[in-house]
């Protein structure tokens, strides 16, 4: 594979525009309740992503003035890919409505990426933070893959997988994320369709990247079904793990 660019992080005190980005399905009754405390002030730009939903999540984020992609292709990373054009921001923050993620701690990601780093995540099981979200199945799964992560990609990880991070938005075709060979086999062989965090985290760790966790809680959801493919999606990000050991440089 040819050399990848490198890294153009902005220099620490120039300027830069984030975008807060967020992915809904039927998340009406969280965006009602959560939206309502995240401060405009602390994004340039608000981009919802609706997976054409049913319950007046997209119509209630047009009535708030936000900007909002719906999704035509099934699939959270396809939902992404859509809504990328239309991100402003040199930064995107993303973040979940459906009262996992807490808004408060929107303004404090972004103060610490403006520190000169490439990503930081919102850790559900760093020091001082909870997940009450968490079965016994998911909260092993998401040590399993952290931990396998750190060890075999170098960076020292607590919460790999999470959705709420903010990162360079250039990153996603610095990395590859944008190319559908890094996810093609997988969600072949297992019938699924997955995102691109686990990856993210991978490939920002084997680049040697800026990376910086600060601790959330994970609070219960608000409302809404949840998502997760527990079987599918941890086979698929498995084999993603040990792939990348010799699969992308």
């Amino acid at each position: 594979m040819a050399a990848l660019p490198e890294n153009n992080h902005k220099e620490i005190g120039n300027p830069m525009k984030v975008t807060l980005f967020i992915p809904t399905l039927n998340e009406i009754d969280g965006m009602k309740t959560i939206m309502p405390r995240v401060d405009r002030s602390w994004a340039d730009q608000i981009l919802v992503l609706d997976g054409q939903s049913t319950d007046g999540t997209a119509e209630y984020a047009r009535q708030q003035g936000y900007d909002v992609v719906i999704q035509q292709k099934k699939g959270l990373r396809q939902g992404y890919m859509e809504a990328w054009p239309h991100i402003k921001g040199d930064y995107v923050l993303s973040f979940s409505p459906d009262g996992n993620s807490i808004p408060e701690l929107i303004p404090v990601a972004i103060a610490k990426i403006k520190e000169g780093y490439d990503m930081v995540i919102v850790s559900r099981y760093a020091p001082g933070a909870k997940s009450y979200d968490d079965d016994a199945i998911t909260a092993f799964g998401n040590w399993l893959f952290s931990t396998l992560i750190s060890l075999i990609h170098g960076q020292r990880y607590t919460d790999a997988m999470v959705i709420y991070r903010i990162y360079r938005t250039d990153l996603v075709k610095e990395l590859g994320l944008d190319q559908e060979a890094s996810y093609a086999f997988e969600e072949k062989l297992f019938k699924t369709r997955i995102s691109w965090e686990p990856l993210l985290s991978i490939r920002a760790a084997k680049r040697g990247l800026k990376i910086a966790e600060i601790p959330g809680d994970e609070p219960a959801r608000e409302g809404g079904e949840r998502k997760l493919q527990v079987w599918k999606w941890g086979a698929a990000y498995m084999w993603q793990v040990f792939r990348e050991i010799i699969y992308w440089k």
